[in-house]
């Protein structure tokens, strides 16, 4: 039985990762995972954040646990700029977390799976953005081919690539049954993706309140993990009440917080069912 925290959406909010930190060194956690979003909006603050906060603050959370650090995996979000990339593979050099985007990777005696895209969306930042399962859009939303890059891309990658081809590559032919997804965006169609967008319309259309994947949805009922780790809704367990759902056999939560607190999971991967969430 080993405890593990979860949490996504920081945005940047220094006070939120203070009391990542103090949760941490309290409670020693045997992996710490962090959903995404995690740098603040556009960067606006200045300043280098992942070396002068993400990093310094796994620095001093090192020396104070030792040999008790956990194992740290973190992945961008769609918020996040892909030119960020090198400050995290340098925080992966010094041994401060894994940056597992894109990675299928051994915990132990577990994989864990990494994936930071979302659906087309209405923001113009598109590094973290790819078609889901077809060239469809959604009303109101940009193409990913529309937006705007920080790390450039080839055109025919932006106009073909899909969030259900490249799931399919990261999870290959590898038994799943014990695997956890840290992906940014929750499954399409359940409470984990809800959006507070009742009643607007786009051009006369209605738009749809799930603003998740459809191909994360389908991934997780064709290949069935564990445990699937979301963000990216902030709005969707204030709207619904839920934060933990079943989709097919796997146990998904969504972390994404709208409030000013920090919304922590707790959970141990032997009982992922039982995972509770506080806010801090």
């Amino acid at each position: 039985m080993s405890l593990c925290h979860f949490a996504t959406d920081l945005h940047g909010r220094t006070d939120r990762y203070r009391k990542l930190w103090d949760a941490a060194a309290a409670e020693r956690p045997a992996g710490l995972f962090l959903g995404g979003d995690l740098l603040p909006h556009r960067l606006a603050a200045g300043g280098d954040f992942v070396a002068e906060v993400l990093a310094d603050g796994c620095r001093c959370l090192r020396a104070h646990l030792g040999a008790a650090y956990p194992a740290v995996f973190l992945i961008p979000g769609n918020d996040d700029p892909a030119a960020e990339l090198p400050a995290l593979a340098a925080g992966e050099d010094e041994g401060l977390w894994i940056q597992a985007h894109g990675r299928r990777l051994a915990w132990g005696d577990r994989l864990v799976l990494g994936y930071a895209c979302i659906p087309p969306s209405p923001f113009l930042l598109k590094d973290w953005e790819r078609y889901d399962v077809s060239r469809f859009v959604d009303p109101g939303c940009v193409p990913p081919d529309e937006g705007r890059l920080t790390v450039a891309r080839e055109e025919r990658e932006l106009r073909l690539a899909t969030i259900a081809a490249e799931l399919a590559e990261l999870a290959g032919g590898a038994d799943l049954a014990q695997a956890i997804c840290l992906f940014h965006c929750p499954p399409y169609g359940c409470d984990l993706d809800r959006a507070g967008l009742d009643g607007r319309m786009v051009d006369h259309a209605p738009l749809d309140v799930h603003i998740g994947s459809i191909a994360i949805r389908r991934f997780l009922e064709a290949r069935r993990p564990l445990l699937s780790l979301h963000g990216h809704v902030h709005e969707a367990a204030r709207l619904t009440g839920v934060w933990r759902e079943t989709i097919g056999v796997t146990v998904a939560c969504n972390g994404a917080h709208d409030g000013p607190e920090l919304a922590l999971v707790r959970f141990d991967p032997d009982a992922p069912a039982a995972a509770e969430r506080v806010l801090l």
